[in-house]
């Protein structure tokens, strides 16, 4: 299987909408949660305040993941400072994933950061998320940045981690 990573295109919103609700829900990630899964299923409004990259399967066109792609002071960006960019609700259809598609979308965020002239790349990681995606994140070099841990809710702690780019 081969895989590309492209911006979003309208006709794959349903797509990612269900994949992204499905991932989350396979990893345990939205037990009490919040109302996450509507915002997690709007694609439209992720669109509209971000970059939206999916991956797709080149053989069939199949959308297998996607990631939003944000920078600081916009609306979903949660701990990019000056000079940095972030990634957020990173998702790998469960039928597609050990495949390496989470991998590509974290190398096309690293890309477009480093496009965009950004000194690192943040992202925060739920407590207890899957070892495998944990594994993901520090094999590409992604550091634990305390500094950068939160709580959107009283049962849910987010834990920060962070990329320097290369000037």
């Amino acid at each position: 299987m081969s895989v590309l990573v492209r911006p979003v295109e309208p006709a794959d919103h349903a797509a990612v909408a269900r994949l992204t609700v499905a991932a989350y829900e396979a990893d345990g990630q939205l037990k009490g949660e919040h109302g996450y899964a509507a915002v997690l299923a709007d694609v439209e409004t992720r669109v509209e305040h971000g970059e939206v990259l999916v991956a797709v399967d080149t053989s069939t066109d199949a959308v297998l993941g996607s990631v939003l792609f944000v920078l600081p002071g916009t609306r979903y960006a949660e701990l990019s400072g000056a000079g940095e960019a972030e990634f957020r609700m990173l998702a790998v259809d469960p039928a597609a994933q050990g495949r390496g598609v989470g991998a590509a979308l974290v190398e096309a965020c690293v890309a477009r950061a480093t496009e965009l002239g950004c000194s690192a790349l943040v992202i925060c990681i739920r407590d207890g998320l899957a070892a495998s995606a944990q594994r993901l994140y520090q094999r590409r070099g992604f550091i634990r940045a305390p500094e950068l841990d939160w709580s959107p809710a009283a049962d849910v702690l987010l834990r920060g981690l962070r990329l320097s780019l290369p000037a």
